[in-house]
């Protein structure tokens, strides 16, 4: 219920931060009632303290909800079955195609290359989502939420609040001159924190931002707004460094079921590089995906450090460590050169694989056109069934073997190099000159026009 005189009632997107602490001190100076909300997206996170923090603050309720097994089955694994990467360019024999917010190689001739995996979009949706529950609940006219006016969460956060909720008012503080003007840079919050008596884990000594689920943590702002400046070793919190990880490798297999991680195998130590049912198997998807970030976070594996094009234009400096995922991505798209149609999968990776992942990077997830794209993706993905053996160490996901027991896409007698298996050498006859129909015609019309067989000739381009 909204107290008398209150200027309504609001639910806050909190973190316990720096950024939402000030916030909520701010918006019950406002005069409203705050329903301080956090989601439990797998972070490691202090939840009692932070609840015992907004209240100290002042916040009339505080909610927790666990949304992780959500988020690994309701975002993170289609993302691993579209293979969802931001920002690639796409090259070919001939040079640059396009750039694309794609990814996965489908072809010999052309491939995809990109870095970041989209962790900190991936947890958005199912934070909005359960924002709106808590909205209903708590009859909240407001939402509030502390992103800066610069990036892209702001984005996301309030197109997934109007499309859940239409009649939703949102205060974005960081856009309220009223506010910004007040606090002109994380100095000044630090200042106000100190004066209030409001504990936050940033300190001068460590000016930049975190944002952390079970899919990843990132690093933002701060010293790292220089993109010449190296991270400090101890700003990564979750991965060890190559120096730090072991030497010796960790076998495990991963097994999909369309597409979706069904089963996880840690083999003993000392396995050798050959198939085995010998092992630690989990099935439950939580337990997977955090099964693998312990892995891959041991053996040094999921880092990066880029320079990123923001949905407003702007360029940032972004440091990233997603554990798990990198396995996850590496052992899917090795399965489905086995299992995948050759034509299927470059359909996929070049309209799929780059619209959902410009969905999730751009906040479009409750849209018309995820729930269309996301159908493909599910039809794409019927037989990526099969096992991957990996080996992890120090810093690598190295791929040993794969193999299907219900899908024969792969036939070895026909690859075979010693064996005929049912292929004629002769058919290739045929279709290497239907193929070099059109560029027969294009050499006689380079002759005709004095090319000649020499580099200077054979490699120029035109002018």
């Amino acid at each position: 219920m909204v107290a008398k005189g209150s200027a309504g009632r609001v639910l806050l997107a909190y973190s316990g931060g720096l950024d939402t602490s000030i916030i909520l001190a701010w918006l019950i100076e406002q005069g409203y009632d705050v329903v301080a909300f956090m989601a439990d997206v797998g972070q490691e996170e202090d939840f009692e303290a932070a609840e015992k923090k907004a209240y100290k603050i002042g916040a009339d309720k505080f909610v927790l909800a666990d949304v992780k097994r959500e988020f690994v089955e309701r975002l993170v694994f289609p993302a691993v079955q579209a293979n969802c990467i931001y920002e690639v360019c796409i090259w070919a024999k001939v040079g640059v195609i396009a750039f694309l917010p794609s990814a996965d190689p489908s072809a010999p001739d052309w491939f995809l290359q990109g870095v970041y995996l989209l962790g900190t979009s991936l947890a958005r949706p199912v934070i909005a989502r359960a924002m709106m529950d808590v909205v209903v609940e708590e009859k909240c006219g407001f939402v509030a939420h502390g992103c800066t006016g610069k990036g892209n969460d702001q984005v996301r956060f309030e197109l997934a609040f109007y499309a859940l909720q239409p009649t939703i008012k949102v205060i974005a503080p960081w856009r309220d001159p009223e506010f910004y003007n007040r606090f002109a840079g994380r100095a000044a919050l630090l200042d106000y924190a100190k004066e209030k008596d409001i504990p936050v884990f940033q300190t001068a000594a460590k000016p930049w931002s975190t944002d952390e689920n079970l899919f990843h943590i990132s690093y933002e702002a701060g010293i790292l707004e220089d993109p010449d400046t190296t991270p400090p070793s101890d700003m990564w919190k979750l991965i060890k460094s190559l120096q730090d990880a072991p030497k010796e490798p960790e076998r495990i297999s991963i097994t999909f079921t369309k597409g979706i991680p069904s089963s996880l195998l840690i083999h003993p130590a000392g396995t050798e590089a050959v198939p085995s049912t010998e092992g630690k198997e989990i099935t439950d998807s939580v337990e997977i995906f955090l099964t693998l970030n312990a892995l891959a976070r041991k053996h040094g594996i999921g880092r990066i450090d880029i320079v990123e094009n923001r949905f407003i234009g702007v360029k940032s400096r972004g440091c990233y460590e997603s554990p798990g995922a990198t396995i996850l991505r590496k052992a899917h798209m090795d399965l489905e050169g086995l299992v995948l149609d050759r034509n299927v999968r470059a359909l996929r990776d070049s309209f799929v694989t780059a619209e959902l992942s410009k969905i999730l990077y751009n906040g479009y997830w409750f849209s018309p056109e995820r729930e269309f794209v996301q159908s493909c993706l599910e039809k794409s993905q019927e037989s990526v069934n099969g096992r991957v053996r990996i080996s992890l160490i120090q810093g690598n996901v190295i791929v040993e073997g794969r193999k299907s027991d219900t899908e024969a896409l792969y036939d070895a007698k026909q690859s075979s190099m010693d064996e005929l298996g049912g292929f004629s050498p002769t058919d290739t006859t045929g279709f290497i000159a239907i193929e070099s129909i059109r560029l027969k015609k294009w050499g006689e019309a380079r002759l005709a026009h004095g090319a000649t067989v020499k580099p200077e000739s054979v490699y120029a381009t035109a002018k």
